[in-house]
């Protein structure tokens, strides 16, 4: 399995798709951005059904929608089936707050930059001792 983009990958590339980027701030594989994106066009939908829409295996479609739940980039909910038993429905989180989530996540690494670059001097004056 290859890693997930990061930021440095992202600041290396001229015209990065909005997938592209929330792989790379949220440290996601870019699987998982595409099966977010798929979600959002297809809310309630269950493992298999998504599935079948991105063409890929149900458990590797599984793993991408727990790594969005961890993320709070989608919601699942229980629904009963008639002849009984039950089955999950997964919904992604609504645009707006996904961009919200990236816009917060982008911050924070923003302010732990900034504060890196101001006590360089003291972490460099310390290192010298």
């Amino acid at each position: 399995m290859s890693d997930a983009p990061d930021l440095e990958d992202l600041i290396e590339t001229n015209d990065p798709s909005f997938g592209h980027v929330m792989a790379c701030v949220f440290g996601i594989q870019e699987h998982e951005s595409r099966t977010y994106l798929r979600l959002l066009d297809n809310p309630g939908s269950t493992v298999e059904e998504l599935a079948g829409v991105l063409e890929r295996d149900r458990s590797n479609v599984n793993r991408s929608l727990t790594t969005l739940l961890e993320k709070g980039l989608a919601e699942r909910e229980r629904r009963l089936l008639d002849p009984g038993g039950y089955v999950y429905q997964y919904t992604a989180t609504p645009l707006p707050e996904a961009k919200e989530l990236l816009h917060g996540a982008l911050d924070q690494w923003a302010e732990t930059v900034h504060e890196v670059i101001e006590t360089f001097d003291e972490q460099r004056d310390a290192g010298d001792e």
